[in-house]
């Protein structure tokens, strides 16, 4: 009998389904996974904005990780926002418990607005689980939080290296905050090989992005899952996500920022 191509992704819910373990779910089923979750907070959220986040006990996120984990064989897992330093830590020695080694960690650290959403305790300890990741997937504000310096196009490469390098971790480092007029240029550091992909696709004109990291990062987990080496599995999650913005950019769900179109290569099929 053949085996699910089983992704489990650790992160909070987001009530309005845009990102979050809702984005993550709908990211690995429309890339050919089977979606498992921990889910480590719940969030009152919509289009619009966060209006309340309730983390999870720590005895609860520890007891989900070991149901599916002691039972359900994982691929890859994909780690979303996680609150507090006491919750990294419980996610890292649990996965460690059950050697998992493919982990694609999204650090969600910086708000869109630029605020930070997580304690300089969480920061720190988010910093010493990278090197027990397959690869991070920071965008530029959690970038330059990490290595202290401003990120350009011009530089950009460098960075992905220099945080690789850092941390001794492979990089996906999001160029979607260059806003750049017509492409959208991403830099992948390889630890295997050492050195830096540029990942170029065609930029969006649209505000219905919400869950683009998420989905990117479950996406890229899901090729992993499947057998694809890294760069490859980079590269399709990459065009992937390209092209569902593009599907969605003239649907509206609510009044603010609305999420991507996962499904959209199902459209008319179901």
């Amino acid at each position: 009998m053949d085996r699910y191509n089983s992704v489990l992704s650790i992160a909070g819910s987001d009530s309005g389904g845009c990102a979050g373990i809702q984005a993550d779910i709908k990211s690995i089923s429309a890339n050919g996974g089977y979606a498992a979750t921990v889910i480590t907070a719940t969030t009152a959220q919509n289009t619009q904005g966060v209006t309340d986040i309730h983390p999870l006990p720590i005895e609860h996120i520890k007891a989900q990780m070991d149901a599916v984990l002691s039972d359900i064989e994982f691929a890859a897992v994909k780690i979303g926002m996680l609150h507090s330093s006491e919750v990294i830590q419980t996610v890292q020695e649990t996965l460690a418990s059950y050697n998992i080694s493919k982990i694609v960690l999204d650090p969600v650290m910086v708000a869109t607005s630029g605020d930070k959403l997580i304690s300089e305790d969480a920061v720190m300890a988010l910093k010493a689980f990278f090197p027990k990741t397959y690869l991070i997937t920071p965008n530029i504000p959690e970038a330059e939080l990490i290595i202290g310096h401003n990120i350009t196009l011009e530089n950009l490469e460098a960075s992905a290296k220099e945080i690789g390098e850092k941390f001794s971790v492979s990089v996906l480092l999001k160029g979607g905050h260059l806003e750049l007029e017509t492409l959208m240029t991403d830099a992948l550091y390889s630890k295997e090989t050492g050195k830096v992909m540029i990942i170029n696709n065609k930029s969006v004109d649209t505000k219905h992005t919400h869950g683009t990291g998420c989905s990117l990062s479950s996406s890229i987990a899901t090729n992993l899952a499947l057998g694809f080496k890294l760069e490859e599995a980079v590269v399709k999650a990459c065009t992937y996500l390209n092209e569902a913005i593009d599907a969605g950019k003239d649907k509206i769900l609510g009044k603010g920022n609305g999420p991507i179109h996962h499904f959209y290569n199902l459209e008319g099929k179901c």
